[in-house]
């Protein structure tokens, strides 16, 4: 019986598998229940009773061998697949680069914007792209009867009337003055929906960036030169400004900011509708009825606002005529930004 278990011993110990075939046939040799090691289990028992303790020893140490041996020639041949299956690569083909992404560039812009603003003493401020009436129209001076509140206009919730997907991030300007009293200088930039057609100059989703700074004394002085300085710092200090006259129902006086196209330099395109200008930004002096609503003195205090949509302004700054490809996620379109 040990003369028998050594020989199998030195049998395992010496078994190659090149192969699956190969590695079938150890397996059935010295692992299978019709093995030779269980064969020899089997014949234990003739063995005599003096004897027994050390065969049985014996045979499970060679059962144990066996087992190691196969796990062993399995892991060996996995690996001499591998090497073989890598042997038939085709170096020839070239080599695919490790490819890094990029910030969006509307993403760029945005931290632009509010680096311009923050050296100049604003700070940031956030609020839901879900709303009241209150805080998205009425706090802000729209009455009643004002087209942006109706269907056409604006996403409400079906179920709520009341409730609305923001239309515009001056909802946040709202938040602000209901629970911090002036000296106020914040910048609020977000997402906000608008029931519009999608096309090169518009779409139903979009971002804006709203400022309001109001305190003593603050006057539309204090607007033109804040606008002014950030035209310069994001457009270059050639770029042309011009205010117009304008109409809002949370600021009086209002105005529109323009700045000379910058994708056809003046010339006339599509973005500019072929005058040459392109509108930025709309802003104004609050009005005191937004400041009383928000439980502001509007005797005592004054202030203005400003908004102007991020893809407006990345247009301008990257010479972009689509405003829908913001939001059609072609990598080779966004690729060209790095922040």
């Amino acid at each position: 019986m040990l003369e028998k278990a050594e020989h199998l011993k030195q049998k395992i110990n010496n078994f190659q598998a090149a192969n699956k075939d190969e590695l079938e046939r150890y397996r059935v040799n010295f692992i299978s229940r019709k093995s030779q090691i269980a064969d020899l289990f089997s014949q234990l028992k003739e063995v005599p009773a003096d004897q027994k303790k050390l065969a049985g020893k014996a045979l499970n140490d060679l059962k144990n061998l066996a087992q190691e041996r196969f796990q062993y020639l399995i892991e060996q041949l996995d690996e001499e697949t591998q090497t073989h299956e890598g042997d038939h690569a085709d170096l020839t083909l070239p080599p695919v680069p490790d490819k890094i992404g990029t910030a969006h560039p509307l993403t760029i812009i945005r931290r632009r914007i509010i680096q311009i603003f923050e050296r100049i003493g604003f700070n940031v401020s956030e609020g839901p792209e879900i709303v009241d009436d209150w805080h998205n129209f009425t706090a802000l001076n729209f009455p009643e009867n004002h087209p942006a509140r109706e269907m056409q206009d604006t996403f409400f919730i079906e179920k709520d009337p009341d409730i609305a997907l923001r239309t515009h991030t001056s909802s946040v300007q709202i938040q602000v003055m209901e629970n911090q009293q002036p000296p106020i200088r914040t910048l609020s930039p977000g997402r906000v929906y608008r029931n519009e057609a999608i096309s090169a100059r518009a779409h139903c989703i979009f971002h804006q960036v709203e400022g309001l700074y109001v305190d003593e004394n603050v006057s539309f002085v204090d607007l033109k030169q804040t606008l002014f300085h950030f035209a310069r710092e994001m457009f270059g200090k050639d770029i042309k400004i011009r205010f117009r006259p304008s109409y809002f129902p949370f600021t009086e006086p209002s105005a529109e900011i323009d700045i000379s196209c910058l994708i056809c330099h003046g010339k006339g395109c599509n973005i500019c509708k072929y005058t040459g200008w392109v509108e930025i930004a709309g802003s104004g002096m609050v009005d005191p009825s937004v400041l009383d609503n928000c439980n502001i003195d509007s005797v005592k205090y004054t202030g203005f606002a400003f908004g102007m949509g991020i893809e407006r302004v990345a247009m301008l700054k990257y010479q972009i005529k689509d405003l829908r490809l913001f939001t059609e996620n072609d990598v080779r379109f966004l690729r060209q930004f790095n922040f």
